[in-house]
């Protein structure tokens, strides 16, 4: 288990972590979202000891990360899958983290076939391209076996195929009964992988709940097409509806449920010639959510809002070496 206790971290005059507190629970995988600069990799290397704290506690299962006295089986980290001298094979990196940490010499070859790696394990790191980076990434913060997996961008130059591997190896880890936090910008895929969000903006805790808390928190919305906005309008008035126009005779109608827009449509005698129900996506209630809490804004076109399942795939075009 992870627990983040009012955790705050400044620098200077500038606070990148504010107060922030929840708790990473085991058997399950915990997303953490948030814009660029909102806190998240501080918050993980606070976690990691990586960086001192101003004010508050970072534990993994029960006690700081320095405290424990083998890490990598109690803790498996990626943060930054460069951190890697470029000269040593993957092997070698992976076997030196063993031996310093009293870890059996057959767990590396176990963590090459696991992630994918066999084709390249023998090459210098130099040469990898980010994704089988990413790969060797994985590979040493699993080398321990241990009960808590902490992931920074685990999919950041994977291949479709190894995205999909990652969503698996989280899922069977956290069935496997361990904690696995993990983040990620892509929010299809922390909407397939998840079953629990934190989401932080400018340092500070915008959410903490279920995904599907989170998606079924969301007001009804529905696309309808009528010959009559205005009479629909007014006959949604005690509907209390919000009703936004697009197109010449398009709406979105958000409050009542579908049914109910239908009904008081015909009690009204307004002909209705398309009613689609609109279903959030995590971007969706992510991009509403944060909406306030981006540091940095681009300009431009507004956007609309057999072995086991798990083992990992051998590397692709995308991944290779």
């Amino acid at each position: 288990m992870i627990e983040i206790e009012n955790l705050t971290k400044t620098y200077g005059g500038k606070t990148a972590v504010d107060d922030v507190s929840f708790t990473v629970r085991p058997g399950r995988v915990t997303g953490f979202l948030g814009p660029n600069g909102a806190g998240k990799s501080t918050t993980m290397r606070l976690l990691v000891g990586l960086e001192s704290a101003t004010s508050g506690h970072a534990r993994v299962n029960g006690r700081p990360y320095a405290e424990h006295r083998a890490p990598l089986s109690e803790v498996g980290v990626l943060l930054d899958a460069k951190a890697v001298h470029p000269r040593r094979t993957a092997r070698a990196h992976l076997a030196a983290l063993a031996a310093t940490h009293g870890i059996p010499r057959s767990r590396v070859q176990e963590v090459v076939d696991l992630t994918g790696l066999g084709a390249a394990a023998d090459k210098r790191v130099g040469g990898f391209s980010l994704g089988m980076g990413q790969r060797l990434g994985i590979a040493a913060a699993l080398i321990g076996d241990p009960h808590t997996v902490v992931l920074d961008e685990p999919v950041n130059g994977l291949d479709p195929e190894g995205v999909v591997w990652v969503r698996h190896l989280a899922r069977y880890l956290a069935a496997e009964g361990r904690t696995v936090f993990l983040s990620s910008h892509l929010m299809s895929e922390m909407a397939q992988t998840a079953d629990h969000l934190v989401v932080i903006g400018r340092g500070r805790i915008l959410a903490d709940a279920p995904i599907g808390e989170l998606l079924a928190g969301e007001r009804t919305r529905t696309r309808v097409r009528t010959t009559d906005r205005e009479a629909l309008r007014r006959a949604l008035r005690e509907e209390h509806a919000e009703i936004t126009e697009f197109d010449d005779d398009g709406a979105l109608v958000t409050g009542p449920a579908p049914r109910r827009i239908a009904e008081a449509a015909l009690s009204a005698g307004v002909l209705l010639y398309e009613l689609t129900p609109q279903t959030d996506t995590l971007e969706d209630v992510y991009m509403a959510m944060t909406q306030d809490e981006v540091e940095y804004r681009s300009g431009g076109a507004p956007v609309e809002t057999t072995r086991a399942p798990w083992a990992g795939p051998a590397a692709r075009t995308g991944d290779r070496a």
